[in-house]
């Protein structure tokens, strides 16, 4: 599944990213631990996470991520925004806590690694 079908079928705001939505989701993970997400995420993943540094940009840049999603309406940092939009790379926005849009990820299909 890409990107763009991920955040039309859950209704989620692209807030950077927009050339990029084409890109193939392999899976997802969910955590606030950057070491973890370093350690266990592998390219294609789409990352769940309450952080919103700049260095979860780097970790999806470096890790070659499909995208992020903050839930519960969080935003970006300045720094972390700007990045974003140099790097180009899919950060998708959502009121729905952490909780329910993982729940909403997986009912479409979106596994560890699928």
């Amino acid at each position: 599944m890409r990107v763009k079908e991920i955040v039309n079928s859950l209704n989620l705001q692209v807030f950077s990213g927009e050339e990029n939505l084409e890109k193939e989701v392999t899976g997802g993970i969910i955590s606030d631990i950057l070491s973890d997400v370093m350690a266990q995420a592998s390219k294609g993943l789409l990352w769940v996470t309450n952080q919103t540094h700049e260095n979860v940009i780097a970790i999806v840049f470096f890790k070659g991520l499909a995208g992020v999603i903050l839930p519960g309406g969080l935003q970006l940092d300045d720094e972390a925004a700007t990045k974003a939009m140099e790097k180009k790379l899919p950060v998708l926005l959502t009121n729905l806590s952490a909780f329910e849009i993982v729940g909403k990820l997986y009912e479409i299909g979106i596994r560890k690694n699928n």
